[in-house]
């Protein structure tokens, strides 16, 4: 049974990782890339789905993880799973205090309604965000090596 909460839980945080990573190095380059308001437009979009659908995805990795380390406390890899999990828990922090304040008023953004610096705006969260995908991608490879 932990054999299969540890390969689950894997799955669900990397999936997740894929994810992030995908707006992080191809979404938000390609909206960007778009001509007038469309980048705009799509970024308000994506703050909206993302941002209803990320919170339950990175709590629920969360919590797997941590029942992992529970469920598997005396195991071999516990060490990795633990770090893994404050990884996570630093991931969900920076996206309370740096990222989930830009996108709540990112997300209702239209071009009549924009401010005068949302470029510099999503830039700064674009930041945010490669430390953010750097932070889970180390997680993930922590319950990767766990696995082995």
């Amino acid at each position: 049974m932990l054999n299969a909460l540890e390969v689950f839980t894997t799955v669900v945080v990397g999936v997740m990782v894929g994810v992030e990573f995908s707006v992080a190095f191809v979404i938000n380059r390609i909206l960007n890339a778009l001509p007038g308001d469309n980048g705009l437009i799509g970024r308000a979009h994506g703050g909206r789905m993302l941002g209803a659908v990320m919170p339950v995805w990175y709590s629920t990795s969360l919590v797997l993880v941590a029942v992992w380390a529970v469920a598997g406390w005396h195991n071999h890899g516990t060490s990795l799973v633990v770090t893994a999990a404050a990884l996570l828990i630093l991931s969900v922090i920076m996206s309370i205090l740096l990222l989930v304040p830009i996108n709540n008023q990112g997300k209702t953004w239209t071009p009549e309604n924009r401010p005068e610096d949302w470029k510099e705006q999503m830039s700064r969260w674009d930041r945010y965000h490669y430390v953010r995908v750097a932070v889970i991608i180390a997680a993930f490879a922590l319950l990767a090596a766990a696995l082995a």
